[in-house]
């Protein structure tokens, strides 16, 4: 090769793409082929150019001489020299190796080399401390959704930004990073990838412990721990994780890996270790709570509502997948990944088990102490209550319960179960699995009617607890998973329960009333008789009845209605036309003693709630 072709090659402005070099041994570079005395001479004189155009700058900037002052902070100009001139003497020094390895000059060379080293170890430093408010990893990951990487960035560009005085906080962070970029690159080339790796590290790594503890996430959080706290404090931890893995992994995170992806942008297997030694011990803090407190909750006591809390972890993480995935792809952040994916398995798990306790326990309910009234029954509202909730995660749950063991289907009445076997949608694992719940909780409800005396109160407690039930899935995400057919089936029932009600409770008084011509002229003695039954009849209908309770003002109104319809008609009929019968007798107030009005306002006053008990619409 020409003389001038080598000088090109040392002196050039370009960066070098050598490779990762141990230092201080240059000793594996090729021999190139030509004399050993004219190898010799060229090379010391290349050493020598090189070494007389870097020993002032490297000098100049001797962090030993120069504590305080900032190389990239004074010029930019400056700074790319500096750079150009380690460039510059990282390809003497190994071209001089190649030729003549005993060279005095590879000593002053490697002299030289470490001061910059030291300076630019320093500088890496100084960028990044200072610079921790512009290279924070939550603005950076918002503004990378709208600007350009800064691999895209020239020295012009960045330039142009400093000439035009317009230096916002993008563009300083961009820079930053750039610097920084320009600096490893310098470093890994020169063989000193060790150190400048040091200095990252500890920065960044400093900055990630900082935030997960900012976010509240505490470090020793074990399930003994979480074991001995309260319900509320423990609700509240929980409600904190959910708030903090959002940002973590949306800003934390994500904007550490593009800072790192950035300034390691050339080395790959440099970038992926650093962002893993950084990042792995956060994440792991991060994403093991769910793990230990799906741990603690199956130590305790069990309680259906926990598993809400569960659902709640579960649902964002879910969400969060794809973030966590692109941002701890690599094998090196496998752990984190893994322990991720191992808090998800933990918590289907977890909720599996929840749905399949909590049918178990609908099956093992023995009570049979009657509700008072044929009120609402503390299951129906339990039941009802848990599966409203339920209904809410019916995208999240879908995917938990789409490997359990599915309802057996030939048990299920044809009125409950409607739905096809051709059907195979997202929703109809949900709906199989709450319409299957459903139907446990009312063959227990069935049971249960049977422990009263009275069998039109056994109708009434029915019509009750189903209506409860079908106000409550009027009310939740319940209507879309059991659809609008579903309910119109119950609410035939609960027309059918409360007519079987109104006929049984209330049919004695009915018949009280004769059924041949009211018409018909009847003496005094015989109308006395049937008035004076009719209110014996009513008033014992009447205050057996005023213990009932419909919860429901709709069903309770219709449940009056139905009873005034087939009664107050006959009645006043009867009593138009027999009381004139009566018109003479001296003490007809002890005979007639309601009339067709006054049967009505009886009526009106049934069925309402001890004022103690609570509305069951806002249980």
């Amino acid at each position: 090769m020409p003389q001038k072709g080598m000088r090109s090659l040392f002196f050039s402005p370009a960066r070098s793409s050598s490779p990762l070099r141990p230092h201080p041994s240059f000793t594996s570079s090729p021999r190139l082929s030509f004399s050993p005395s004219s190898s010799r001479s060229f090379a010391d004189e290349v050493m020598d150019k090189t070494l007389e155009r870097a020993q002032p700058i490297f000098m100049k900037w001797n962090p030993t001489a120069d504590s305080t002052s900032s190389l990239f902070y004074h010029s930019r100009n400056e700074a790319k020299s500096f750079i150009k001139c380690v460039n510059n003497l990282q390809k003497a020094m190994q071209f001089l190796v190649a030729e003549n390895p005993s060279s005095e000059k590879l000593a002053k060379a490697q002299n030289l080399m470490q001061i910059a080293m030291q300076r630019l170890q320093k500088e890496l430093y100084q960028i990044l401390s200072t610079n921790r408010a512009h290279l924070d990893p939550e603005s950076v990951s918002v503004r990378s959704s709208h600007s350009s990487a800064i691999s895209n960035l020239s020295d012009s560009d960045l330039e142009e930004n400093q000439e035009s005085e317009i230096v916002k906080v993008e563009d300083v962070s961009k820079m930053a990073m750039y610097d920084m970029r320009s600096i490893v690159e310098c470093m890994i080339s020169a063989g000193y990838a060790t150190e400048c790796m040091k200095v990252y590290k500890v920065i960044r790594k400093s900055i990630i412990d900082e935030g997960i503890y900012k976010l509240g996430v505490e470090k020793l959080l074990s399930p003994s721990n979480i074991h001995k706290m309260d319900y509320e404090v423990l609700g509240l931890k929980i409600k904190n994780w959910l708030n903090a893995v959002i940002i973590a992994v949306k800003t934390l995170f994500n904007g550490e890996k593009i800072i790192c992806d950035n300034v390691f942008a050339t080395n790959d297997s440099i970038k992926d270790s650093i962002f893993s030694e950084i990042s792995t011990e956060g994440g792991m803090i991060l994403f093991s709570f769910p793990e230990n407190i799906v741990k603690n909750t199956k130590k305790s006591k069990k309680s259906p509502d926990k598993v809400f809390r569960v659902l709640d972890m579960y649902s964002t993480m879910k969400n969060l997948w794809p973030e966590i995935e692109t941002i701890f792809n690599l094998q090196s952040s496998y752990t984190v990944k893994s322990q991720a994916i191992t808090s998800l398995t933990k918590m289907s798990e977890f909720v599996r088990e929840n749905i399949t306790d909590f049918e178990a326990g609908i099956l093992k309910n023995s009570s049979k102490s009657v509700v008072s009234g044929g009120g609402i029954h503390p299951l129906t509202i339990e039941v009802t209550n848990y599966l409203a909730l339920l209904s809410d995660y019916s995208s999240v749950i879908t995917d938990i319960i789409a490997d359990m063991a599915p309802p057996m289907k030939s048990l299920l009445p044809e009125y409950l179960f409607g739905m096809s076997d051709s059907v195979d949608t997202t929703e109809s694992v949900m709906s199989m699995r709450l319409e299957w719940l459903i139907l446990v909780l009312l063959c227990k409800l069935d049971n249960k009617a049977k422990s009263y005396k009275d069998v039109s109160l056994a109708y009434l407690f029915l019509a009750n607890n189903l209506q409860y039930v079908v106000e409550k899935v009027k009310m939740s995400n319940l209507k879309n998973l059991l659809g609008g057919e579903w309910l119109l089936k119950q609410e035939r029932k609960v027309k059918q329960f409360s007519s079987t009600y109104v006929k049984l409770a209330w049919g004695h008084v009915i018949n009280s009333i004769p059924d041949d011509d009211p018409t018909a002229v009847k003496k005094f003695g015989e109308v006395k008789d049937c008035f004076k039954k009719f209110n014996a009849q009513f008033e014992q209908v009447y205050h057996k009845q005023s213990v009932c309770i419909v919860a429901d003002r709709k069903l309770r109104d219709e449940i009056k209605l139905g009873v005034a319809r087939i009664l107050i008609p006959v009645y006043r009929e009867f009593y138009k036309q027999h009381k004139l019968v009566l018109s003479k007798e001296r003490n007809v107030g002890s005979v007639v003693r309601f009339s067709p009005e006054d049967i009505g306002n009886y009526l009106s006053d049934l069925f309402f709630e001890d004022v103690r008990s609570n509305d069951w619409h806002h249980l």
